[in-house]
């Protein structure tokens, strides 16, 4: 028996032929996933339709680019392949058809799904509120805490001198 063997299994023909194995099928499989598309991809979603004018292709297009898929994370109505995604890219093709302008046709979905429909919301106290109320958060926490460490700075008495400070203190006071 070969002494290495003993010590070191990996040496051992058998575990070296696995090892090996392992080690292939391991960067077969990092390959795979380096190459792979994934699952979400940021395809806009074809879905041919008709118009009359090139002036409401460019409103509908402006449209579902700024609306808001509401079942998906963070997709417009373009990107997303969702059943209400599309229901409601049907509707604003409907509503654009029938000669609605943008103003329209976002109030309509804004009345109907609130403001979370819109991908950039008009700025109001809610929005403001939002957007700044973690760092108004944040500051209160810094001004509370300074005023904190200030209080107890100044409500902790000094430790009284030993003897031999007291002695240095008066000489050097000339008394």
């Amino acid at each position: 028996m070969n002494s290495n063997a003993y010590h070191f299994p990996f040496l051992n023909p058998p575990h070296r032929a696995r090892s090996v194995a392992g080690f292939l099928l391991s960067c077969l499989l990092c390959i795979l996933c380096i190459v792979s598309p994934g699952g979400s991809t940021n395809a806009t979603v074809f879905e041919p339709r008709e118009f009359d004018d090139p002036i409401l292709v460019a409103r509908y297009r402006t449209l579902i680019e700024e609306l808001r898929c509401l079942v998906c994370q963070n997709q417009s109505l373009a990107d997303s392949n969702a059943d209400l995604a599309a229901d409601l890219r049907q509707e604003v093709y409907r509503m654009v058809s029938d000669g609605a302008d943008e103003e329209a046709v976002k109030s309509f979905m804004v009345s109907r799904y609130s403001e979370y429909v819109l991908y950039r919301p008009p700025v109001t106290m809610v929005t403001l509120l939002l957007w700044l109320g973690p760092l108004l958060f944040v500051l209160a926490g810094f001004v509370f805490l300074v005023f904190r460490v200030r209080h107890r700075a100044n409500s902790i008495p000094p430790p009284p001198l030993s003897g031999t400070e007291q002695e240095s203190v008066e000489k050097l006071l000339g008394r």
